[in-house]
């Protein structure tokens, strides 16, 4: 399955780089602007774009709940909740073994995304906490697979819509993560180091 996985994500960001191979792009809004949009996108005029994942156990605010939480400015009715709620040693990561997903169907996500007349999918596979939808080796015990729902979300969602649809299913990844130790450490020398992105 893990192998299965890999090829699905391999094959996905191929596809929509290979087009851009041909065209080498500078740094900068000019270069950047005169790449042309793939006429599929160009011509799908709705998409869905997924965010879903251990912030969905608490329910209280978005994605950025841990952020919100534990960043820079935390969300005081956020703080509030959480103390209200939660025992005082509670971390972020203790909602992942409540991340059980046991109603998740891809299946029938498929069939609804297919009914509602969107042309693309896009789910987030990792966001900026660094949980990953998919078995990542790279994770470290920080994946639905290790902890939560103890399964290939990513894998079964694309097997459901390529099976079952005719809907172009992509990925977003984001590659930082807000409390990575490597991250944090860039961020504390301004970012005129860059240790996160090369162990990435």
């Amino acid at each position: 399955m893990r192998s299965f996985t890999t090829v699905i994500y391999v094959t996905v960001v191929c596809c929509f780089l290979l087009p851009l191979s041909e065209q080498q792009y500078t740094p900068d809004w000019n270069s950047l602007d005169s790449r042309p949009l793939p006429a599929w996108y160009d011509e799908s005029k709705i998409g869905i774009f997924i965010h879903w994942g251990v912030f969905s156990v608490p329910s209280i605010v978005s994605e950025w709940m841990w952020w919100d939480w534990k960043g820079d400015n935390p969300n005081p009715e956020l703080v509030a909740f959480m103390n209200r709620n939660y025992p005082p040693d509670w971390t972020y990561a203790d909602f992942a073994a409540q991340f059980h997903a046991e109603f998740y169907d891809p299946n029938e996500w498929a069939d609804i995304f297919a009914a509602s007349g969107a042309k693309y999918i896009v789910l987030t596979s990792k966001h900026h906490e660094g949980f990953t939808m998919w078995p990542s080796k790279y994770s470290f015990n920080w994946n639905a697979m290790d902890v939560g729902p103890k399964r290939d979300l990513l894998g079964d969602l694309a097997n459901a819509i390529r099976n079952r649809t005719d809907l172009v299913f992509g990925l977003y990844h984001s590659m930082f993560e807000w409390f990575h130790p490597l991250y944090l450490e860039d961020k504390k020398n301004g970012f005129q180091t860059q240790l996160f992105p090369n162990v990435c």
